[in-house]
């Protein structure tokens, strides 16, 4: 019957076509395997197609060159098949053309389900040789196991598709691409692998933006060549320290033994690059803090950048009374005097010592010596122990929970933070009646020192069975490079506690022990660089504990930006200073 009798079913997936030519008979003849089966079915049909199989031939070309499979190929050639007669029987009217179509519908995908467990095997055996850094092949795999799937119960799917031709092109589509994505795996291996190395190399140019020198290996060297030259030799160490240790303690003596103000010094604190191992060159600057307790007072801020207060003592008996003034001020100018004279008395039983200048607003009492040829200087600080609650300025600062973790930064804010005779600017400048020479400044240098020297994310970097991280070789480094450009220009005003608010910046921001291994000194250091030149051009450095205050606000923002410039000039054409 034509046109309106009942299609014939499709035949099941065990029906078999009549034998295919060759591998080699295909090749010459360049043509499609026929099915015995098709010919017939559509002489009993009463249509004439058969002329168009003919015009397929002519238009399929040869293809001499080597497939992957036999099965692959004839799958592929069928699906194409089957999509362009599709698409010539849509064109015909409908009442004379929905049979035939639908009868070679069902045809071609029985011809498809021919051999699916054969498709799943050649699937299973491809599946191997796809590498294992590719995430997208399991997909791939999976697709091509439901298109088998699929093909194995062809005829619920033909009765289901008849009446909506364009979802049986949708699946033959899906089919095709199975089959294309299975066809040659080496290419996909090929793309992943191209992808890859253009992700990561992308990546790595947004981390290194910074990283403009041209030889790098000339740069390493002369890094790690320069460090080696920042080392102190041991004995230099060990002399200097000991000269230095014997003079503290004959001040503490003289202090508790001659002095009714500061007869209840406590130990002394030692910090500074010296007690961080953050020293360079040579062993010629120590600083020691000689902390003075006071149990009860009241502070009140100077000014608004949170890092100076004033201080009051509360009610109760304090050697200390005798510097307090009319307002309760304890007068950190009269402080420092007595202090001075005190330790004057005492280093003149030392000759080999002498001391300097007093420099206004320094709260250091500076003496100096020689050992082994070098001189060495030594800076005795007078503080105040404060034993409270931080500052409400500190709130916002501090924030080391990803670097070092909560646990860690609660038990640093347990500690007394300390108060040294030191202001700004111009001594007679006051603010609610208090002068500016009689205040204080807010130090955290013994949170500092105790940072620096256990500074990883993990507990154990640097330590002799950990791993060696590069932070303070990068500190160095720019420590070093600071001094010579101070030498050769007018950068006087910059000094290494700029370096140390930096690093310890750098450090919050990039948290893990892997940021600062210690084999890409290179590449953290000039990271280290850049920061410090972002600080500089935009005339911001914020106190690492007191964020109100800007390290670089009594600077001149022309040198700011002129030694940015200079340290910038040095990154880029690989230091040519340390050479």
């Amino acid at each position: 019957m034509t046109g309106r009798g009942r299609p014939r079913k499709a035949k099941s997936p065990d029906t078999k076509c009549a034998k295919s030519p060759t591998r080699a008979e295909e090749t010459k003849q360049g043509s499609l395997p026929r099915c015995s089966g098709r010919a017939k079915e559509e002489k009993q049909n009463g249509t004439t197609k058969e002329q168009k199989p003919k015009k397929r031939q002519q238009k399929k070309p040869n293809h001499n060159e080597e497939k992957p499979s036999v099965q692959s190929t004839q799958s592929e050639k069928t699906t194409k098949h089957f999509t362009e007669e599709i698409g010539k029987q849509q064109k015909t009217s409908t009442d004379s053309t929905k049979a035939p179509v639908q009868g070679t519908k069902a045809k071609n995908y029985a011809r498809r389900a021919k051999s699916p467990e054969q498709f799943t095997k050649e699937t299973m055996k491809i599946q191997p040789v796809l590498p294992k850094c590719t995430t997208v092949d399991p997909v791939k795999t999976t697709k091509a196991k439901t298109c088998g799937k699929k093909a194995k119960s062809m005829e619920q799917f033909t009765d289901k598709m008849q009446p909506e031709i364009p979802k049986a092109s949708v699946q033959v589509t899906k089919a095709k691409t199975c089959a294309g994505r299975t066809k040659s795996p080496e290419n996909l291996t090929e793309e992943t692998t191209k992808q890859r190395q253009k992700s990561f190399k992308s990546t790595r140019q947004a981390c290194d933006p910074q990283d403009k020198c041209k030889d790098k290996a000339g740069v390493d060297s002369i890094l790690y060549t320069t460090l080696d030259t920042l080392k102190i030799k041991k004995d230099e160490r060990s002399d200097a320290s000991k000269v230095i240790n014997n003079i503290v303690r004959n001040i503490m003596e003289h202090l508790k033994n001659n002095s009714q103000s500061f007869k209840e010094v406590q130990e002394p604190l030692r910090t500074g690059s010296y007690y961080e191992n953050l020293k360079i060159s040579n062993p010629d600057e120590f600083d020691v803090m000689l902390p003075i307790p006071v149990d009860r007072v009241d502070i009140e801020p100077f000014g608004n950048d949170g890092a100076f207060y004033s201080v009051a003592l509360k009610r109760g008996k304090s050697p200390l009374t005798k510097f307090q003034q009319e307002t309760g001020i304890l007068s950190a100018s009269e402080m420092l005097k007595e202090f001075r004279e005190e330790v004057t008395k005492c280093v003149k039983t030392f000759k080999e010592w002498e001391m300097t200048r007093k420099k206004k607003g320094c709260p250091a009492v500076t003496l100096t010596t020689e050992v082994n040829s070098v001189t060495i200087s030594l800076d005795v600080v007078l503080c105040l122990v404060v034993r409270s609650s931080w500052p409400a300025f500190t709130k916002d600062g501090f924030k080391i929970e990803g670097w070092l973790g909560t646990k860690v930064r609660q038990q640093y804010k347990y500690l007394p933070y300390y108060l040294v005779p030191k202001y700004e600017g111009r001594g007679t400048a006051e603010s609610d009646g208090v002068l500016a020479k009689d205040v204080w400044r807010v130090s955290f240098s013994h949170v500092e020192k105790a940072i620096l020297k256990n500074h990883g994310s993990e507990k154990t970097c640097c330590e002799e069975a950990g791993v060696r991280c590069c932070r303070k070789d990068c500190l160095k480094l720019l420590k070093h490079l600071l001094g010579l450009l101070k030498e050769r220009g007018s950068f006087d005003k910059f000094c290494s506690y700029h370096a140390k608010t930096t690093l310890l910046h750098a450090c919050c921001s990039r948290t893990k022990d892997t940021d600062w291994q210690a084999s890409s000194l290179s590449h953290c250091f000039q990271m280290l660089l850049n920061d410090f030149e972002d600080h500089l051009d935009k005339g911001v450095l914020n106190n690492f504990f007191i964020p109100t205050q800007n390290l670089l606000s009594g600077l001149n923002q022309e040198k700011c930006r002129s030694l940015a410039k200079c340290i910038k000039d040095q990154r880029n054409n690989g230091f040519p200073i340390f050479k």
